[in-house]
């Protein structure tokens, strides 16, 4: 370690800071990237409140934040075309001779790592670096990974400060024996509005060897945000290696008869329900991203990654969405990202159900409506992706075993997609490797016209994680299926659509349905009711799902919805199987034998059903 050189960048006060962690090898990785992108100052961070507060007065000083009309609310805009995650540039830096699949974008490691040393010389020149230091999951715990940030941006800093728990004292405390996970940020050159300005050098890497990531270029949050879903890859490596989990899933607690509180986790792609079922209200939030799930005592236990949300604000309604509604109109420590900000100086978002301002700055600049870009095409007000970032203690629905070390024992597994054919709104797997494949590993999800581009097709996305695997797909299911082999109690898993149509187009349920389908599933959990049993699984029994209506949502829930939505459509499940088998037997190198087995035997299942009852059954065909 260059200690001499350390001393003149962090200052004696800062480098002092650095030494109050005993780790010689986190000194080294901090000597190291501060003398590649050779920063005009380093400030280290120990998360006291006056460090807190520099970073976030940094933010504002530096331009990349501006305040607005309510205290504690920012505004930060990313450049125009630096509005999402850079899939083809984020690339896994891998050896020689290793191979995770193809459907992981990778670069050879030591021309990686000599490309982005090349475009991280002296980036920094001229900023101020920042060093933070956090903990993924609870500090204190079995699930703790630490992890150091060095990041030009305060922006990126001060997100960071809402979204994870704070980790200059996890760090002391592991000392020498941390396994942390490291990360390296820059801006790069910067405009006038203080955005990226050299995207063509946009880069993500990730480095499995050295459990590091590197960014460079942009100012995106999720290719920014390192502790993000680029931490989550690194994870879900190290999990294959050591046994546990790491999943994109929510972690909820419903709440049963007499204050019973049941926890789920829960996978959904993208648009298709996660962050609402995790915010229902009556009903306790934990997370609403990334899960770490480990195995004690023959039962599962999960803790959120986080302790914040970097949420999309697109369609976010007082109607709809409550909790955030509020949240979003407090004076709470608010950033928000590329929205619009009127002349009074507030945020304004596509489908917030209020009237839009027809002038303001947004992620283009000066912004009226009717705004062209250079190639022609309308801007709308906000971009479809801007967002909010909080700290989840703004909610009022928050569960109190956020921060709890030991996690919360699940007591089911949900999985949902946007389908608009062939899943009834809920359903149990027969067992826990029924669930991982029928349910987790045949997840689809179909696209919207409206956000996606053309609508219905239906885009594979096995436990909703495809994009952020770090093994190859056959690994991750086979892990899944031994996570559960050993375990006592295993979690319940359901397969849940919030998005069946019927004939005419129309969807079958409303938005609020869902209470009662976690509901019904938590009463199964603790076996207080009866199901029926189907091929495809477990399916409520009409009488349970009309006293639920009644008592959650005051309503009537007549035997003709009941048929209509539970109505087993076989050959659409038939068409489905075919589907992901095609998918396991073409583009996977070696899937687990067990997952034929068990599609085949869905199969039969439907089939033997289909020669009795033809290929529409109504639910009340089969017995409890």
């Amino acid at each position: 370690m260059d200690s001499e050189m350390l001393r003149k960048k962090l200052g004696e006060e800062g480098y002092q800071k650095l030494l109050g962690i005993d780790n010689p090898q986190l000194h080294k990785f901090v000597a190291q990237y501060v003398g590649l992108c050779n920063p005009e100052k380093v400030f280290v961070s120990t998360d006291s409140p006056e460090d807190i507060r520099y970073i976030r007065e940094a933010a504002i000083r530096n331009g990349e934040e501006k305040r607005l009309a309510v205290e504690g609310w920012t505004v930060h805009f990313d450049g125009y075309y630096d509005q999402a995650r850079d899939k083809p540039r984020t690339k896994f830096l891998l050896p020689k001779g290793v191979d995770l699949g193809s459907n992981l974008n990778a670069i050879d490691r030591a021309e990686g790592l000599k490309e982005i040393h090349q475009i991280m010389e002296n980036i920094m020149q001229g900023h101020e670096l920042y060093v933070r230091f956090f903990c993924l999951g609870p500090t204190n715990s079995e699930f703790s990974i630490p992890c150091v940030q060095l990041t030009d941006s305060a922006y990126v800093a001060h997100s960071e400060d809402l979204l994870y728990r704070w980790g200059y004292e996890e760090f002391k405390r592991q000392g020498r024996s941390a396994r942390f996970f490291k990360f390296v940020h820059s801006a790069g050159e910067l405009d006038e509005r203080k955005t990226s300005v050299n995207i063509d050098k946009r880069r993500v890497y990730i480095d499995l060897e050295q459990d590091t990531v590197y960014c460079a270029n942009t100012q995106y949050g999720g290719n920014t945000i390192g502790l993000k879903k680029l931490a989550m890859r690194l994870a879900i490596n190290r999990a294959s290696r050591e046994g546990w989990l790491t999943e994109h899933m929510l972690i909820m607690g419903v709440h049963g008869p007499k204050g019973r509180v049941t926890y789920f986790s829960g996978a959904f792609p993208s648009l298709c329900g996660k962050t609402s079922t995790a915010l229902i209200p009556g009903e306790t939030i934990v997370g609403d991203d990334i899960a770490y799930i480990r195995k004690r005592d023959g039962k599962a236990y999960a803790v959120n990654v986080e302790s914040g949300m970097f949420g999309i604000i697109m369609g976010v309604n007082a109607k709809d969405d409550p909790i955030i509604w509020k949240v979003l109109h407090s004076p709470n420590e608010i950033i928000f990202s590329n929205v619009l900000i009127g002349v009074d100086n507030r945020p304004y978002w596509i489908g917030m159900g209020e009237e839009i301002p027809d002038r303001g700055q947004n992620h283009s600049g000066e912004w009226f409506r009717g705004k062209k870009d250079a190639e022609g095409n309308e801007i709308p007000p906000s971009h479809k992706n801007a967002r909010f970032t909080i700290d989840l203690r703004r909610l009022e629905n928050l569960d109190p075993m956020l921060n709890e070390p030991k996690g919360v024992e699940l007591g089911g597994i949900i999985y949902g997609g946007r389908d608009s054919d062939t899943w009834v709104p809920v359903a149990q797997a027969f067992d826990w490797a029924h669930g991982i494949i029928t349910k987790g590993a045949s997840l689809e999800s179909e696209t919207t016209a409206a956000t996606l581009g053309k609508e219905g097709v239906r885009k594979f996305n096995p436990m909703s994680n495809l994009d952020f695997l770090s093994v190859p797909i056959e690994k991750y299911i086979e892990m899944n299926l031994e996570f559960g082999k050993s375990l006592r109690n295993p979690p319940l898993i359901f397969g849940v659509n919030y998005f069946l149509k019927d004939k005419e187009g129309n969807f079958m349920n409303e938005k609020t349905d869902k209470k009662v389908w976690l509901k019904w599933m938590e009463l199964r959990v603790h076996k207080d009711i009866d199901a029926l049993k189907t091929p495809v699984g477990y399916l409520p029994k009409y009488e349970d799902l009309k006293r639920l209506f009644k008592e959650v949502l005051h309503k009537e829930y007549s035997e003709v919805d009941y048929r209509a939505q539970f109505t087993l459509r076989i050959p659409e499940n038939l068409a489905k199987i075919d589907r992901i088998k095609e998918i396991y037997e073409t583009t996977v190198s070696d899937p687990p034998p067990l997952l034929f087995q068990v599609l085949e035997e869905e199969r039969q299942r439907l089939l033997e059903a289909k020669g009795r009852y033809g290929d529409y059954i109504a639910p009340d065909k089969f017995q409890a």
